[in-house]
């Protein structure tokens, strides 16, 4: 299991012995809903908030982005966050997440409003929340690295001379 907290591409990280005792589905394979209310720490190690949503790219089959829930009191006066879910690392031992972002950063963040969800496929402004968290858009990784199946005109891998 890798303990880095170095951006990825791929997806969020997961640490801890969670994964060796999980029963069922291990850490690596579960339903959003397990991870709703789970605690999010900054890097700097301050509770910045907790995970409300898991926003998923349809067409494509991934998670654009993570809602954060962060400042508010059960709920009110709550500041709501878009979290590249490459910047998440899955902490199996204490049950939450970690961010690879100081409080700071996570309390400058460009928020939204309960009502008025923003639209990751407006990529400018996911390009800029990827950006403030140092992550890569998602939708940019390539398509050979991610197994999505590739758009029409682009050739199939091949693997022991049969095509895929």
């Amino acid at each position: 299991m890798n303990e880095s907290m170095e951006p990825s591409s791929d997806g969020a990280k997961i640490i801890g012995k969670g994964a060796a005792t999980a029963a069922g589905p291990s850490p690596d394979v579960m339903t959003a809903s397990t991870l709703d209310d789970n605690s999010v720490q900054s890097s700097d190690g301050h509770d910045v908030g907790s995970l409300k949503e898991i926003m998923l790219d349809v067409g494509c089959g991934r998670i654009a982005y993570a809602v954060l829930s962060s400042g508010g009191f059960l709920g009110i006066g709550d500041k709501l966050i878009a979290i590249p879910w490459s910047a998440l690392t899955l902490d199996t031992d204490n049950r939450s997440f970690r961010l690879a972002a100081t409080a700071e950063q996570v309390h400058n963040s460009p928020g939204f409003d309960k009502d008025t969800w923003p639209s990751m496929a407006d990529h400018v402004w996911a390009t800029t929340v990827h950006q403030h968290y140092g992550r890569e858009p998602y939708w940019k990784n390539d398509v050979s690295a991610t197994g999505a199946i590739p758009p029409e005109g682009v050739d199939a891998p091949e693997a022991g001379g049969v095509k895929l």
